[in-house]
């Protein structure tokens, strides 16, 4: 029941009501969601599954789970655990297993028909969801139950699932009258539309407004590969020859703008980025945000919440608004100092060229790639070559694997791929028994959302059985046929952190799948993933993987730590950049809804709220502007902090592993025990004191990004 809520919350969730496309005719037989997959792991047959099944799927799943929740009102027997929280826990399993196939590939893969589906069953899966949760009679035996739960014989794990379950009826709205619970339905349906409203319209203006360059000089400075990249997407989107094509990546920064030596071409690049959504045109989605927040903020006073971060942050390890305000009021104004400083650098490397400008956003990757070849006596083009994509992935993520938890990966290219990009590799443990399935998706294009991003298509209970299979996505630019795909640091560490989050899935030993794998508070889901991040330099991981592409020969121990100091150097750029959008979020969702900003004054208002933290430094604007931060507008509202929050505890964590051993099965089968292996199954400070044996401060993480008092 849990897991099909956690997918209801964390979805692009869908608008319009558009028609459905002959979808009735596919009958529950042929339907391939519909029955049990005989693949490994259950892993879903992709080769069959075509957009037509979805409708029906989810039509015939919702039934069957209204029918298990209607036996369980209508059990004539008293409400006991059992009859009612383990048999909430085994309704609607079909249900889960159809959203989260359709919203994985809707996130991967999409077309105008799956976002037709999406449009037209978000309202329905909303309305599900509420017709449950908001059944006074369902929630009389829940509640029943939960009354009696400190007198019952039953185990920690299945105790904290009747308080967790409590208390998602609670926060649903299961204690308002009947006219509030309608008004709440209202809301929850409008939310739904507008939801995916937004996001697709996100993804649409992303592909619309890539830019084009028709002058090969106006790329001076991008690699050959890059260019014919760009050659090739014109021609794709039937442009003639002779023209370029650069696309977007959906964070302001664009990857190009380090390279570029054209400064009218890197601002025109720049632009089109930042002031995506606020067009004016089809996709510009100012009017939904403003809709969603205001109705977010309605919502958490109708449920007794002062604010919708209120809400949010009453099941977060954060714990109140107040103490993620002081937070960010605390370090955002010792990121934008060290911004500054680092800014001072590059205005002199402009003088010093004896160019007549002051330093802009869309000068500050350049000029900052020119400080790093002159200060550090490197550029990027220098490390890529060490760095390929495939030789990361095998002898970098999974040799750390193996030599923290034993687990080994083998390929299959016998099983069926929704995508011809993707790769599926079979999961072993250090005993030689079969775990999982894990799918690397790492290329980008226009039927993929934008970011990286971890996800589950199967999940493993001790309840229920089964086995994982969980993917991990990036949004690497694919080179021409024949090219290697040589990352940049940024992608080598993006994609350690994304199998932070795998082997939180795949390593999942719970009984309930409430609790499996990162079905944990949105702030603890980021903390695995970021201390996965510190193997990417770990010395004996490093020198396995760093090998370059053509001569096979290692990486430099001098180049890394010119890479490292760089990287260092950059410290209050990315700081800064990331608060201001977490702060942005935040901040949005703190307003009452009669204060929230219209489609004109939400320009104002980012300017404002920048410039009350002291965060309004022109040549760093925020990595999401609210016109396209998929993550406020998604599952992560008033929650962007989490990855900052996760980076105390992250930070804390690196420390206690140089301490305690490092790279060995002692430390990952700790790690194992303590946090990944125990889900969402106990509180999760509770488990980092347990892994830790101390609550962290936030100095390790100062003293790591190197954001002391006034910069250095």
């Amino acid at each position: 029941m849990r897991t099909f809520l956690v997918l209801l919350a964390v979805a692009f969730v869908a608008a319009c009501n558009a028609p459905q496309q002959a979808q009735e005719n596919v009958s529950e037989t042929s339907n391939p969601l519909l029955v049990d997959s005989t693949l490994p792991y259950g892993l879903p047959p992709f080769d069959q599954i075509e957009n037509e099944h979805f409708g029906p799927a989810f039509d015939a799943a919702m039934a069957e789970h209204q029918a298990e929740i209607d036996a369980i009102v209508n059990n004539p027997e008293p409400p006991s655990f059992d009859n009612v929280y383990v048999a909430l826990e085994q309704a609607g399993q079909r249900l889960s297993y159809v959203a989260r196939v359709f919203y994985n590939l809707n996130g991967t893969h999409t077309n105008p028909d799956m976002q037709a589906t999406q449009r037209e069953y978000a309202p329905k899966l909303s309305a599900h969801s509420d017709a449950i949760l908001l059944n006074p009679d369902l929630f009389a035996r829940v509640k029943a139950v939960y009354d009696e739960r400190d007198s019952l014989d039953i185990d920690a794990e299945s105790k904290r699932l009747i308080e967790e379950t409590y208390k998602d009826f609670v926060r649903a709205g299961a204690q308002l009258s009947d006219e509030e619970k309608a008004r709440l339905k209202e809301i929850n349906g409008e939310l739904a539309q507008l939801g995916t409203q937004f996001g697709q319209k996100v993804l649409a203006e992303v592909n619309d407004s890539a830019v084009v360059f028709d002058d090969v000089s106006q790329l001076a400075g991008l690699s050959e590969a890059r260019i014919e990249a760009a050659a090739a997407e014109a021609k794709a989107r039937g442009l003639e020859e002779g023209h370029y094509v650069l696309t977007l990546l959906n964070t302001s920064g664009q990857p190009p703008l380090a390279s570029m030596t054209n400064r009218e071409a890197r601002e025109r690049l720049h632009q089109a980025s930042l002031i995506r959504g606020s067009r004016g045109n089809e996709h510009d989605t100012r009017e939904t945000v403003s809709q969603i927040v205001k109705l977010r903020a309605e919502r958490a006073n109708m449920l007794g919440y002062d604010t919708h971060a209120d809400y949010v942050l009453e099941v977060q390890t954060a714990g109140s608004v107040d103490r993620i305000n002081d937070l960010h009021a605390q370090v955002g104004p010792i990121a934008v100092a060290n911004a500054k400083k680092e800014g001072e650098v590059l205005q002199a490397m402009i003088d010093a060229n004896e160019e007549d400008f002051d330093l802009a956003s869309w000068d500050w990757a350049y000029y900052t790639e020119q400080v790093r070849q002159d200060r550090f006596d490197f550029d990027d083009a220098e490390v890529r070559p060490y760095f390929e994509m495939n030789n990361v992935l095998v002898n970098g993520v999974f040799y750390s694997a193996e030599k923290l938890f034993g687990i080994t990966f083998k390929e299959r290219t016998d099983l069926p791929k929704y995508h011809p990009d993707t790769q599926i590799w079979e999961v072993f443990d250090a005993d030689g028994s079969p775990i999982g399935l894990f799918i690397t998706d790492f290329y980008a294009r226009s039927s993929k959302r934008g970011g990286a991003w971890m996800n589950s298509y199967q999940i493993y209970s001790g309840m229920l059985g089964g086995a994982p299979v969980v993917g991990n996505h990036l949004n690497v630019t694919k080179p021409p046929e024949g090219e290697p795909t040589l990352l940049t640091w940024d992608e080598v560490v993006t994609m350690f952190h994304e199998f932070g989050h795998a082997v939180h899935g795949l390593l999942t030993d719970v009984y309930y799948p409430s609790f499996s794998g990162t079905s944990v508070p949105r702030d603890f889901v980021e903390y695995p993933s970021q201390v996965y991040e510190m193997w990417a330099d770990w010395p004996e991981v490093l020198q396995n993987y760093a090998i370059h592409y053509e001569t096979g020969e290692p990486i430099p121990p001098e180049l890394l730590d010119r890479v490292m100091e760089a990287a260092l150097f950059n410290e209050g750029f990315r700081t800064s950049e990331y608060l201001a959008a977490s702060i942005l979020d935040f901040e949005l969702h703190q307003l009452p809804a009669d204060e929230v900003p219209g489609p004109e004054e939400l320009a104002d208002f980012e300017a404002e709220t920048l410039a009350k933290y002291g965060m309004d430094y022109a040549p760093v604007p925020p990595r999401y502007r609210p016109t396209y931060f998929s993550h406020s507008m998604g599952g992560y509202s008033a929650g962007y902090y989490s990855y900052f929050w996760a980076e105390v505890l992250d930070a804390d964590s690196v420390l206690w592993i140089k301490e305690n051993g490092g790279l060995d099965r002692e430390t990952g089968d700790h790690l194992r025990a303590t946090i990944l292996s125990t889900g969402g199954s106990e509180d999760a400070m509770v488990l980092y004191e347990r892994f830790a044996g101390r609550i962290p401060g936030i100095e390790p993480l100062l003293e790591r990004r190197g954001l002391v008092e006034g910069g250095e």
